[in-house]
């Protein structure tokens, strides 16, 4: 697994890639220079991890079952060796998980699921419910449903959270979700926001005009969002 690191100091912001993306997809498309302004100020440092989607979500020679299995690991490889090795860098306590489509549905589900570890998402153009078809983009489990996909699905297992605790903690949390008018993702997106509002949890939900699917309208909210360090 692969990783890059820009910056030295400020909030550690983990970016994951977009659908089967690469860990160097936020730098080929100048997310990083849209934002090396805070970076060169310490506002910010990233860290861009590898993705494993071809092997786990988008892996259609897998079972859903399988795929469903090896994202858990891959969410175990991010808390467990890409967190220490962000620690090792910088000791900051905030820390930010931010991600664009496939990307944003990683951030919003680790913090969802582990809010003590985080401080802060900022999400673009995600996908909250990978169980529901959206326009062209398929139910990525083939109809398959289990507990597994129930606790990785941030549109179901939020709506029947009622644990004090963890509530408390997603409270705290600085939330940002983006989402283009026109996005096939929009609904999902509305009722990720429903259901955080039900829940009491105070966030910032941006709907752009057109659909605001892609990288230069990914680079201005990431300079709105994230680069000011809020």
């Amino acid at each position: 697994m692969e990783l890059l690191v820009f910056g030295h100091a400020g909030q550690r912001v983990l970016v994951f890639p977009t659908r089967e993306g690469r860990f160097y997809d936020y730098e080929n498309w100048h997310q990083v220079e849209a934002v090396g302004d805070f970076i060169e100020a310490g506002t910010i440092q990233l860290f861009c991890p590898d993705s494993i989607d071809s092997e786990s979500l988008y892996c259609w020679q897998r079972s859903p079952r399988e795929r469903i299995i090896k994202h858990g690991q891959y969410e175990a490889y991010i808390l467990e060796e890409v967190m220490a090795f962000t620690t090792s860098k910088n000791r900051t306590a905030e820390v930010v998980a931010h991600g664009c489509s496939i990307g944003a549905y990683h951030a919003v589900n680790i913090v969802l699921r582990h809010p003590s570890v985080f401080s802060k998402v900022v999400a673009f153009s995600g996908r909250y419910d990978l169980t529901r078809p959206s326009g062209i983009f398929p139910d990525l489990f083939s109809g398959y449903y289990d507990q597994d996909i129930y606790f990785h699905t941030p549109n179901h297992f939020l709506p029947g959270l009622n644990d004090d605790s963890i509530l408390a903690q997603l409270r705290r949390l600085a939330i940002t979700i983006t989402v283009g008018e026109q996005d096939p993702f929009r609904q999902s997106n509305c009722e990720l926001s429903h259901a955080l509002a039900q829940k009491g949890i105070s966030h910032q939900f941006v709907i752009w005009d057109g659909e605001a699917h892609r990288a230069r309208c990914w680079r201005q909210m990431a300079r709105l969002y994230l680069g000011n360090g809020h």
